[in-house]
């Protein structure tokens, strides 16, 4: 049943790719050539670090299934990415875990719950960053900034910043399949988390209704805003900028 269901979302997400697809001009498509580096960033070290977070506790699954590498093809799943592509959230191939291989430091729950902060966490840690080196070329290469090739580069480094930045706060929804479901698990009590475990498909398509009509837009929107002008502004302060 749940096989169907997934399906069924897939083909909904393909449908509104293609729609995206359709309506894009030409300067829409140059927009999207600019924005596949920083797609490609922001997945392949989100899912790096699940992988690397869950080896550090113990786990032995993510290197043994090839996902403890920065190879952008061993963490890419094709809708998700297209979707962060094309539409702005998405996400990577999830990264196989065993909570029962874990050290003894953390509970298998909350084992979970900081190998799925791990994502999110490397990506606001790559927006600042990269905001750095954009702040950076501000104050000590704005000749170069104003040349063709600086301009293309500098607006990759902006694209980075926000998709890395949409990404991780998109992964901190707490619904299923995101990462901020298993982080809330960490601090429910036993018949939360059953409910939760019971009702999966059920925030599934909540996840999805939330998705397509916009609302997730609509949330993390306002969000990604404060999140990126507070860290430019402390940034550019520091680089006397501002």
């Amino acid at each position: 049943m749940f096989y169907a269901d997934k399906r069924f979302i897939y083909l909904l997400l393909i449908v509104v790719v293609l729609m995206n697809l359709m309506s894009m001009s030409e300067l829409g498509w140059l927009s999207l050539l600019l924005t596949l580096p920083g797609v490609l960033i922001a997945i392949t070290f989100h899912e790096f670090a699940h992988a690397y977070v869950a080896t550090k506790l113990g786990d032995d699954t993510p290197e043994a299934e090839g996902r403890l590498n920065l190879n952008p093809l061993s963490h890419i799943d094709p809708i998700g990415f297209a979707l962060l592509l094309f539409v702005g959230f998405g996400w990577g191939k999830p990264v196989s875990i065993n909570p029962r291989n874990f050290d003894r430091r953390y509970s298998q729950i909350t084992g979970e719950a900081i190998v799925a902060a791990a994502g999110p966490i490397m990506n606001f840690i790559l927006s600042i960053l990269f905001t750095i080196i954009y702040c950076a070329m501000l104050k000590f290469a704005m000749p170069f900034i104003m040349t063709e090739a600086g301009s293309v580069i500098i607006t990759i480094i902006q694209s980075v910043i926000v998709i890395n930045l949409g990404l991780g706060i998109f992964n901190l929804i707490p619904l299923p399949p995101l990462d901020g479901s298993k982080i809330l698990i960490n601090f429910l009590p036993y018949n939360g988390r059953q409910w939760l475990y019971d009702h999966e498909q059920i925030f599934y398509i909540v996840f999805l209704v939330i998705w397509i009509t916009g609302i997730a837009g609509k949330i993390i929107n306002p969000v990604l805003q404060v999140a990126y002008s507070g860290i430019y502004n402390v940034i550019a302060f520091v680089f006397g900028l501002l």
